[in-house]
């Protein structure tokens, strides 16, 4: 008997799961047609932002499909199907949800368009994960083949073989393309006033650049064998920060036509808590339960990636003159035959430094500090401030079971994953 599916931590995951599976995806099939008794209205979204995204999104997606078609059937079934498919099935929609509650909090109800800028979010959301997984030959994604296996498999070719790599990769890149062109379509197509217009076009661009710059960062960190503290950083906050977080609570407040002042502690609250989420990512990278993650424990040491967590161990290892524990970073993190050993060895060190506790302490003074700023923009004690405040809490997640508090040694096998936003994406930030 197979392992039960993961528990999600948070009922939503559940919804949008339920919501998703309602529609087949299939080219010749169309959303479910809207009733005047099922349009949604600020109020039924505030009751159920996920399910409003999600019925959003098949409607916006069977038209994607239907264009597709005309171009060719075979490219509509087996190329752009896979990009709906995986657009509506997974995620906890967290990026809409941020845009949805920032344009609440900011005393705004423009609903259509927010649920339709939730969907392009959810669009360029699936471009990045597509090419994430290429780029980070990973196998696997919210439990599933990630995209480029799957199209090798789909294409009857093993994705081991050399055809089958070329094709998959190559598949892939294409999908991730057709995800980018239509959450631009999404945005273009969405009524908006002028002033919106201007302000949410000039987010959107930065966006987009930010995203695929802190990915390249990303990419030289690997290929440079190591960054520093303040490099890792910077890269989470243009990766993570930014994208996942602040823009998104930015856009929902460009929708409201928020002032300066608003918008200012909105987005500092959003890029506070996006880092706090980035830097639990790089935990749950080394010390997550896989089948909460839905991706192997160890990855980013076997893709020697250059994360805050392993910059800050490096460093204090330096410092402390421990001669062992570099020799054992260097020696493992990149190795692509990285063993149970060897991720158990790496665990040690980042126990022993102290980065592991590091980590976890300014991760929680971020969130704090997350929390304080959209306190002096909003209401957090009312409905609508209360629910982004809940929100970016959610994202910038709490202390796993078993994490240190302080500098002591725990057993890496008693941590459990942070709780929030990463553990639906894969334990990756993208």
């Amino acid at each position: 008997m197979g392992r039960p599916e993961p528990t999600d931590h948070h009922s939503f995951a559940a919804e949008s799961r339920q919501s998703a599976s309602t529609w087949s995806g299939r080219p010749h099939d169309a959303a479910p047609p809207r009733t005047p008794e099922s349009v949604d209205t600020p109020e039924s979204v505030d009751a159920d932002v996920t399910g409003a995204v999600v019925r959003t999104a098949q409607e916006v997606l069977a038209g994607r499909l239907a264009e597709a078609a005309v171009c060719d059937p075979s490219f509509s079934d087996e190329l752009a199907r896979r990009v709906v498919d995986f657009t509506l099935d997974g995620g906890k929609r967290m990026r809409p949800r941020l845009l949805w509650w920032g344009m609440r909090a900011c005393g705004a109800a423009e609903t259509t368009a927010a649920l339709r800028l939730g969907v392009a979010l959810e669009l360029i959301q699936t471009c990045a994960l597509i090419h994430d997984d290429v780029m980070d030959h990973s196998r696997l994604r919210r439990g599933k083949p990630a995209v480029h296996i799957g199209l090798a498999e789909g294409a009857g070719l093993s994705p081991d073989s050399e055809q089958g790599s070329a094709f998959g990769t190559s598949a892939a890149v294409l999908a991730g393309d057709l995800a980018l062109v239509w959450a631009d379509d999404t945005v273009a197509e969405t009524v908006l006033s002028a002033v919106q217009r201007r302000r949410i076009g000039g987010l959107w661009r930065a966006m987009r650049t930010e995203m695929v710059a802190g990915q390249y960062l990303d990419l030289r960190g690997q290929a440079g064998g190591g960054s520093s503290e303040a490099h890792t950083l910077r890269t989470a906050c243009l990766k993570s920060a930014l994208y996942s977080v602040e823009r998104p609570v930015a856009i929902g407040a460009a929708l409201a036509e928020a002032d300066e002042r608003t918008t200012d502690a909105l987005c500092s609250a959003g890029k506070y808590a996006g880092i706090a989420f980035q830097l639990r990512d790089d935990l749950l990278g080394v010390f997550g339960d896989p089948w909460v993650t839905g991706k192997p424990s160890g990855d980013d040491i076997r893709e020697g990636k250059s994360t805050y967590l392993l910059a800050v161990a490096r460093s204090r290892a330096e410092a402390a003159g421990d001669h062992a524990a570099l020799a054992v970073l260097g020696r493992v993190v990149g190795n692509n035959e990285l063993n149970e050993q060897d991720l158990a060895d790496v665990r040690g060190i980042l126990e022993v430094t102290g980065a592991r506790a590091h980590v976890e302490r300014k991760a929680e003074r971020l969130r704090e500090q997350a929390a304080h700023r959209l306190g002096e923009a909003v209401d957090v004690e009312t409905g609508v401030g209360g629910r982004l405040l809940d929100l970016l809490r959610t994202v910038s997640g709490g202390r796993s079971p078993g994490s240190p508090a302080t500098g002591t040694s725990h057993p890496h096998h008693n941590a459990g994953p942070a709780t929030g936003f990463a553990t639906v994406e894969g334990g990756r930030t993208r």
